[in-house]
């Protein structure tokens, strides 16, 4: 698939705020300086076929990001690659926000937003504006059985 195919199937791109999640809690305990907490807006393109979220590996190493362990990742075309895992991303859109891990990409530019933080935030894409909306504004709805 080509980089143009593959924008195609992307459902939209939104501003996201990335942190470091362990330095955003040190900071919320009085232990750090709010403004010392690594952060980073960046463009995330929302794909839902995608699991998780992934991140340009330039990100990683601002925000001071530890990596756990490895993933095996297949692309589109089929090939397949060894990637590091970050841990403790902290993504925040729309007045929503999470703690993730994420798949290290070495030569992406952007973010990659998976069906995991859509569903944890829940979020929907409206194609007809291309954006992310909550499904309720008020509050984050989970379905269980």
């Amino acid at each position: 698939m080509t980089a143009a195919e593959r924008q195609s199937e992307v459902a939209c791109s939104v501003e996201v705020d990335l942190a470091n999640h362990m330095e955003f809690v040190l900071a919320s305990a009085g232990l750090l300086v709010p403004e010392r907490v690594r952060r980073i807006r960046i463009r995330g393109e929302v794909d839902s076929r995608v699991a998780r979220l992934v991140i340009p590996e330039s990100v990683a190493r601002q925000l001071g990001l530890e990596c756990s362990s490895i993933a095996q990742v297949r692309y589109a075309d089929g090939h397949t690659a060894d990637r590091a895992i970050a841990k403790l991303v902290h993504l925040m859109y729309g007045g929503r926000d999470g703690v993730f891990s994420a798949i290290v990409e070495p030569d992406r530019q952007s973010t990659l937003i998976g069906a995991i933080v859509l569903e944890d935030l829940d979020l929907l894409v409206d194609r007809a504006v291309q954006r992310l909306v909550p499904r309720d504004p008020k509050q984050i709805i989970s379905e269980i059985e």
